[in-house]
């Protein structure tokens, strides 16, 4: 049963009127689609020839070439992560069908985030109104981390849509649909399944509410029953089987899991990476504005719209949606050790939903508060934030690519046969071709970062390299804020892998050689130090 609100007439004679879920019929539904792939792709025009970037090069990229070439789910060019294969065959179709280059990756990718978005578009329409709808839509799209993320080859932003797929037919009490949209989350990256879980845990719990809390319990004649949400973890569990039958390992290599989960289960990184993650999803790149200032609203009236005031989000649809957004947040905060805003993709659009709804109803220029949001996201993109933050978030990751195929292109001229020193991801830029940084491969010899103790063990070793591609492996703003707080620098040394990059010039010093090339710009740099033999 669709769920009911209550409307009053300008008159003041209540009445109850059934609240149907919306389904445009599937021809408009693919021209929005059209619509949103479009804008996408016009907005991300630039960046659609880049090179790959950081774990797109990393891992992505050649699990799905592997994918590719022979087959295989499991890559042999790198070692298995045990995410579900889902995105990554998905890019290896995009190249059978199209050939492969980074305008197909690019491409294919934005396919999914145009996907992505209309199914947030159908759940903000489900639950609230068509301005509010495209309010969302429009500020989901053109917030930092969404927007560099739509046209990267990472699995965060697919599982993401699949999930709002999944609670749009949850909501719209549509079994078969919620437990495929769940199903192919789960298999787009593995912690999607959270989402069915909780939920799954909130339909048992609310079972024994008390009559007094009846409104946090959904609707009794729903024909979809808690077990229903069981199902995703099916393939999910026969995937992770299917990995250990071939690798030996259950959920990806000892070094992979040590990093993600064993590292994060100290009672002082959790509470520290919860706060990481909330500020994540309320306050980073300008969510402050629309979560305070809808968190301000809540001590005012609804206000009256043409003659009737519109009820506000179902209370037993908003505390699903709270206790599924406190559920990511709080495994977030437990597994993951890169607290990465990417992670968060799933949940960060439905506070933005929820934000926008509650602004619309009790904030009269609720439109000017959605324009100066989407003006902060739009400045965010370009401009960064005074403290470290992953560059992946907005369009720091252009620069950082940008700036290391210049670099690899000055050493292919210059120093062509060398054997070069350099660390993770620039090792497999300049070792593999076909990342898009270098027409021939270098032999190279890797390093972790170019901090100070790296650098004294590669002195060491000088004989073996001839060439430095060095690099900044963290964001260092001009004036970081924070920089003279000793505690936070050390907790983040020991919890979150914070490290100092020495600058090309000391690197030069200590390893004997001169810079040959340089370049730095917003907080970051990248250089070749030619050694003196």
């Amino acid at each position: 049963m669709a769920p009911f609100t209550k409307a009053r007439s300008a008159g003041g004679a209540a009445q109850l009127e059934a609240r149907s879920p919306i389904r445009p019929a599937w021809p408009q539904q693919f021209l929005l689609f059209a619509l949103l792939f479009a804008g996408l792709m016009l907005l991300h025009a630039p960046l659609l020839r880049l090179p790959y970037f950081w774990d797109e090069a990393g891992y992505y990229i050649p699990v799905a070439r592997d994918l590719l070439l022979t087959g295989s789910p499991i890559p042999r060019s790198t070692i298995s992560n045990a995410h579900p294969p889902l995105v990554m065959a998905w890019l290896a179709l995009a190249w059978r069908c199209f050939g492969y280059s980074t305008l197909v990756t690019r491409t294919a990718m934005l396919a999914i985030a145009a996907f992505s978005l209309l199914g947030l578009f159908r759940l903000a329409r489900t639950v609230a109104n068509l301005q509010v709808a495209w309010a969302v839509t429009v500020l989901t799209a053109i917030y930092p981390v969404f927007f560099a993320q739509s046209s990267l080859a990472h699995v965060d932003l697919a599982a993401a849509g699949f999930t709002y797929w999944a609670l749009l037919a949850w909501l719209e009490d549509s079994p078969g649909m919620m437990v495929l949209w769940f199903l192919l989350g789960a298999l787009a990256k593995e912690t999607a399944i959270v989402v069915p879980l909780t939920l799954f845990a909130w339909q048992l719990l609310v079972r024994f509410f008390p009559p007094a809390w009846k409104e946090l319990i959904p609707p009794v004649n729903r024909r979809t029953r808690p077990l229903y949400l069981l199902i995703p973890l099916v393939p999910l569990v026969c995937w992770f089987a299917y990995h250990r039958l071939k690798t030996g390992f259950f959920l990806g290599n000892p070094d992979f899991l040590r990093y993600n989960l064993g590292a994060t289960l100290n009672p002082l990184r959790i509470p520290l990476a919860f706060v990481m993650r909330l500020w994540q999803t309320v306050g980073y790149f300008g969510l402050y504005l629309l979560s305070l200032t809808a968190l301000a609203s809540m001590f005012r009236a609804s206000r009256s719209e043409q003659g009737a005031t519109r009820d506000g989000i179902p209370l037993w649809q908003r505390a699903a949606g709270a206790v599924v957004i406190l559920a990511y947040l709080l495994f977030m905060s437990i597994a993951g050790g890169a607290v990465l805003a990417r992670y968060l993709l799933p949940i960060v659009p439905l506070v933005i939903l929820a934000s926008v709804e509650t602004l619309s109803r009790r904030v009269r220029s609720w439109k000017i508060l959605v324009g100066a949001a989407a003006a902060m996201f739009a400045i965010g993109l370009f401009t960064n934030p005074p403290y470290g933050f992953s560059l992946e978030d907005n369009l720091a990751y252009r620069d950082f690519v940008v700036m290391h195929a210049e670099a690899s292109r000055a050493l292919a001229m210059v120093y062509p046969n060398s054997k070069v020193l350099t660390a993770w991801p620039a090792s497999d830029e300049l070792s593999r071709p076909w990342l898009g940084y270098v027409a021939r491969p270098f032999a190279v010899v890797r390093i972790e970062d170019f901090s100070s103790a790296q650098i004294e063990t590669a002195a060491a070793a000088r004989d073996q390299y001839d060439v430095v591609f060095a690099f900044s492996t963290k964001y260092v703003p001009e004036h970081e804020l924070l920089a003279n707080w000793t505690a936070w620098r050390l907790l983040k040394e020991r919890f979150f892998g914070y490290h100092q990059d020495l600058p090309p010039e000391e690197i030069a010093r200590r390893l004997g050689g001169n810079v040959a090339f340089q370049k730095k710009e917003n907080g970051l740099w990248v250089a070749v130090i030619a050694l003196d033999k």
